[in-house]
């Protein structure tokens, strides 16, 4: 009697199909085509895994440049401060600070234009 290797490729079809649940049409019911379909859904993954770290960021500096023109400084001159008073912040906890406690991002940037000497 021969062997298959059936019940190895059941199983690892179900894993695929599982994976592409809720995709649409024959991307979910078509074997080659959820293949496909995975295939470039972890691309996309991978490569917006690192977007978002991007628009994050840009989101912080987007902040951080409205709660300094506020102040009367510039967003490049508030970093510029930030460095030469030594005050290690970065730009995230900066951006929760200028929206939630503004008294706080006050006294901040007091201590850059007094390093700065503006």
């Amino acid at each position: 009697m021969r062997t298959t290797n059936g019940a190895a490729n059941n199983r690892a079809k179900k894993r695929l199909f599982k994976r592409a649940k809720g995709f649409w049409g024959g991307r979910r019911k078509l074997l080659r085509t959820v293949k496909e379909t995975l295939l470039r859904a972890g691309a996309f993954a991978f490569r917006d895994r690192r977007d978002r770290k991007r628009q994050f960021r840009k989101l912080w500096i987007t902040r951080l440049s409205a709660a300094c023109r506020e102040r009367d400084i510039r967003y490049s001159q508030f970093i510029a401060g930030l460095a030469r008073a030594n005050i290690a912040l970065d730009r995230k906890s900066l951006s929760e600070i200028a929206v939630c406690d503004p008294a706080a991002f006050d006294a901040v940037v007091a201590e850059v234009k007094s390093a700065l000497a503006i």
